[in-house]
């Protein structure tokens, strides 16, 4: 079964229904959100939508009965469509805003951050489910702890040699060009893999993007450890 994907004004209205003043900035962004989605659709448990809905916008009500259903039919469209895309392997375009310091250039780490985020949301933990094929997942995560900043972030912290201007552009672009492809590699990972021998369950509970990061720094988790998850 194929589900159409928004039209542009589906999108303008999901768009601006995101960035309403009743989410006072704290709902994700369309781009973030696309990427999120993938991810939840993409790994090795099915995540119903009670628990990814709240993670979108977290606790804050709706203005209106009216305004919330046209929310959360919006929003299961858009994730029905992309179940549809990734299951049929079919192409569809990614949602990249432009840079604030630069609008001619395009914003991956927002999106490759809602990929990250969705990935780590779920019961089962990726990279300890994928086993002996945990290092061709970490490959084609990869791309997505480039783009987002994560690598160089934790290669300057370990205080580890990290590429030269040239090369790391290089690399990025390189990343950029690879996105796509990747987020269907990924989901394919996980189909041909099929029910894993042994799926491992986080040892750590769920923590909302909103919820106080229980690091005890006093931030938002999606502020501070939620902001950089562990490269494995």
């Amino acid at each position: 079964m194929q589900t159409e994907p928004l039209t542009e004004q589906e999108l303008d209205r999901l768009e601006s229904l995101l960035y309403s003043d009743q989410f006072e900035g704290e709902a994700m962004p369309l781009d973030t959100l696309q990427g999120f989605l993938c991810a939840v659709i993409s790994g090795p448990e099915s995540i119903p939508s009670d628990i990814w809905l709240p993670l979108i916008f977290g606790e804050i009500e709706y203005e209106t009965l009216e305004q919330g259903r046209e929310l959360a039919a919006l929003l299961l469209k858009f994730h029905q469509s992309l179940v549809s895309a990734l299951v049929n392997g079919e192409d569809f375009d990614l949602i990249l805003y432009g840079l604030e310091e630069d609008p001619d250039e395009l914003d991956f780490a927002s999106w490759s951050d809602g990929y990250v985020y969705g990935s780590q949301i779920g019961e089962v933990d990726w990279f300890e489910t994928a086993g002996e094929f945990a290092h061709d997942l970490s490959e084609k995560m990869e791309v997505f702890f480039l783009l987002n900043g994560m690598l160089k972030e934790d290669a300057i912290k370990s205080k580890e040699p990290w590429l030269s201007a040239k090369e790391e552009k290089k690399l990025l672009a390189q990343a950029q060009e690879d996105m796509p492809d990747t987020v269907g590699a990924i989901y394919r990972f996980w189909r041909n893999l099929g029910t894993p021998v042994e799926t491992v369950r986080r040892d750590s509970p769920k923590v909302g993007r909103n919820d106080p990061c229980p690091c005890g720094s006093g931030k938002k988790f999606k502020q501070c450890c939620g902001e950089k998850p562990t490269l494995h």
